[in-house]
């Protein structure tokens, strides 16, 4: 007595379990397809172009720097593969096994329908039916639902299809740029297009005595790759010994001065040879007299008869 109880709360215990887990009714693969490209570096350099002369004759110069890659670019064409499948909940057996019942009889139904119509009725009916049916009437397992189903990877297939050398030449945009002379080194920055503006007539370097320097150092390094690379440029010895004066007829205050010292100063930048900046303290000072009209006239009719120069008259326009 008591065995045959034992195996009968063995089976209902089985019947149960099979009833509560069920089957997993397996769907078609699903595939997704996708292109990887792969860029592997396999050169890194830097270019610091100082232009022409090599030797600074001029205070002023634009210097130009560029970061040079090179790579190695592999494309893939990458398939995943997808076991699709409908998870099994017992409660939906209640509706599915009546629903099922039906889909076999029709597609059974259809059948015979269609061995009078010579084959002419879509699979979808003759074969869909009863493979509904069938997965309805097994109470451990439910039929296919795309609205329900789920997915697992079943594997990555990747396949090469081209394979390539790239080349690319950027401006070293708003980066930085060690520029040393003599014992000072000072940290300046390039523009957006990669241009370092160098002017000793200017900040940093019109704070420092460049009279016994010789050359400018200049440098640039990228960190993240360890990359760097060096130039020089030489300042001649006849830049050295205008850049003391030319500092002060520049930046030496102008409005306590007269109209023949303001001349002065234009015309003995431009005997200097430093005609940029004699133009462009000119400009200073057309426009520091801006607002008295008898006095820009006075500065610019001495310009011309003083210092030989041809300046067009702001106001003509």
């Amino acid at each position: 007595m008591f065995k045959r109880n034992t195996l009968s709360l063995g089976g209902a215990a089985l019947c149960g379990t099979l009833l509560l887990s069920g089957c997993a009714n397996q769907m078609s693969q699903r595939s997704e397809h996708e292109e990887r490209v792969e860029r592997k570096l396999l050169d890194h350099s830097l270019q610091i172009d100082v232009g022409e002369p090599k030797v600074l004759e001029l205070p002023q110069r634009r210097v130009r720097i560029h970061e040079q890659k090179t790579f190695e670019v592999t494309e893939f064409e990458v398939t995943r593969r997808y076991d699709r499948y409908t998870p099994y909940q017992p409660w939906r057996e209640l509706y599915e096994i009546p629903a099922g019942l039906v889909a076999v009889v029709a597609g059974v139904g259809a059948n015979v329908v269609n061995v009078f119509a010579l084959g002419n009725l879509p699979d979808s009916v003759t074969k869909d039916w009863i493979s509904y049916g069938v997965a309805g009437l097994n109470p451990f397992m439910n039929v296919q639902s795309h609205g329900r189903a789920q997915q697992n990877l079943a594997g990555i297939d990747e396949v090469q299809r081209d394979k390539r050398v790239e080349y690319s030449s950027l401006p070293w945009s708003e980066r930085p740029v060690q520029v040393t002379a003599g014992k000072l080194t000072h940290e300046l920055s390039t523009d957006r297009n990669g241009v370092l503006r160098l002017n000793l007539l200017d900040s940093p370097f019109s704070e420092q005595d460049l009279n016994h320097v010789g050359k400018l150092l200049i440098r640039v390094e990228d960190a993240q790759d360890d990359v760097h690379t060096d130039s020089s440029l030489a300042i001649s010895g006849n830049l050295r010994n205008k850049l003391l004066e030319a500092h002060t007829l520049i930046y030496d205050d102008l409005e306590d001065d007269e109209v023949s010292q303001w001349v002065h100063r234009v015309k003995r930048l431009s005997e200097l040879g430093l005609e940029e900046e004699a133009s462009e303290l000119e400009q200073s000072l057309i426009e520091l007299t801006r607002n008295d009209p008898e006095l820009q006239s006075e500065f610019l009719k001495s310009l011309t008869k003083n210092a030989g120069r041809l300046v067009a008259d702001p106001g003509a326009n």
